[in-house]
């Protein structure tokens, strides 16, 4: 008896596994169910096969088809048919019965949902329909203390196995939404939020300092004439000092600090709490150390960098304008030298 599953390769190898253990679990209830009846030796023979041949074949097929996810549906609608038959086989016998296609149904909501569990029980009727058919039909009401005992593994065990399963799957698919939505928000040359990520949370910084009249500051970051270092050592050289940016930016700012690309050479920090004498010390110490490292690397890569600052205020209408005026801020660096900070209320500079 299967559980559910993605599709591919291991949605087979998951179903097999499961399988062969309902399977496995099934074989005990029905054998004890059918028992009383004496059933001949062909019977005996086609459990055996369904129990313990029948995985191996089921996965064996699934694995060779070019839609595992279709393939496994048929195998869960003959399993359900099996079901079906056996339920018939053992003259409806209560708890054999209602265990074994309870087993089925679950199976089948589980990959399919409603409209499968329906084609579920289609297979299960066609399944009854053939044992009645080759059996004689008849009807025992009674469930024996020895039918009873076969049947708790597979309702203990079996319930469990699923459950584990299912639970798997879920965690799985909630790391891969949030490896999704990571790189969603992730600039992947740099590693560090791309525009639309950084801008979310300028919005969310800007309602947080309207709401509680906290300071911030946001920073836009611009490398002075970076289309002429491409231009003049290559587009390789230019995404290794993008890359060196977003290095100095991670070490050198906080933990609370938010720093992203831009987009091109321009990036962009949002500094919650941090006045603006402090946030200029700050940015001025940040392009000191990039210089730096950019002149070890290559003494002839002259790369600086151009800063542009601005504090939250309260007159600011949206975040928009507060991003205004850092973008004035940076004009007003790169216009008046570059290799500097300048912020909307005076420009502090040192040379390198």
């Amino acid at each position: 008896m299967p559980a559910a599953g993605g599709n591919g390769l291991p949605l087979a190898k998951r179903l097999y596994k499961s399988r062969t253990l309902g399977l496995t679990l099934g074989f005990v209830c029905v054998a004890f169910g059918m028992s009383p009846l004496s059933p001949p030796l062909w019977v005996w023979a086609f459990m055996v096969i369904n129990a313990f041949v029948w995985p191996h074949l089921a996965y064996q097929w699934s694995r060779r088809t070019t839609s595992s996810l279709r393939c496994e549906r048929r195998n869960l609608l003959f399993d359900s048919f099996c079901g079906g038959f056996w339920v018939g086989a053992m003259y409806f016998n209560p708890l054999p019965g209602v265990t074994t296609l309870s087993m089925m149904t679950m199976n089948n909501v589980a990959i399919g949902g409603p409209r499968f569990m329906l084609a579920g029980w289609v297979a299960q009727a066609l399944g009854i329909g053939t044992s009645l058919l080759v059996f004689t039909p008849a009807f025992i009401a009674v469930t024996s203390q020895t039918q009873l005992y076969a049947c708790l593994p597979i309702l203990m065990l079996y319930p469990l196995a699923l459950g584990w399963i299912c639970y798997r799957q879920a965690v799985t698919l909630a790391r891969h939404k949030r490896e999704l939505l990571a790189l969603s928000r992730t600039d992947s040359l740099s590693g560090l939020l791309n525009h639309g990520a950084w801008k979310d949370h300028l919005e969310i910084e800007f309602q947080r300092c309207r709401r509680d009249q906290q300071g911030a500051a946001i920073a836009l970051i611009d490398i002075d004439h970076f289309k002429v270092i491409n231009d003049t050592y290559g587009h390789v050289t230019g995404d290794i000092v993008l890359r060196q940016l977003s290095k100095v930016l991670r070490q050198n700012l906080r933990a609370t600090d938010l720093a992203g690309r831009y987009g091109g050479d321009e990036f962009c920090v949002i500094l919650p709490d941090m006045p603006l004498n402090r946030a200029t010390e700050v940015m001025d110490a940040l392009r000191d150390r990039f210089n730096a490292l950019a002149y070890a690397q290559d003494p002839t890569l002259r790369a600086s960098l151009s800063i542009g600052l601005a504090p939250y205020q309260p007159g600011h209408a949206d975040s928009t304008s507060w991003l205004n005026d850092a973008d004035q801020a940076l004009y007003a660096a790169k216009s008046s030298g570059r290799n500097r900070v300048s912020s909307v209320q005076g420009t502090w500079l040192r040379s390198v």
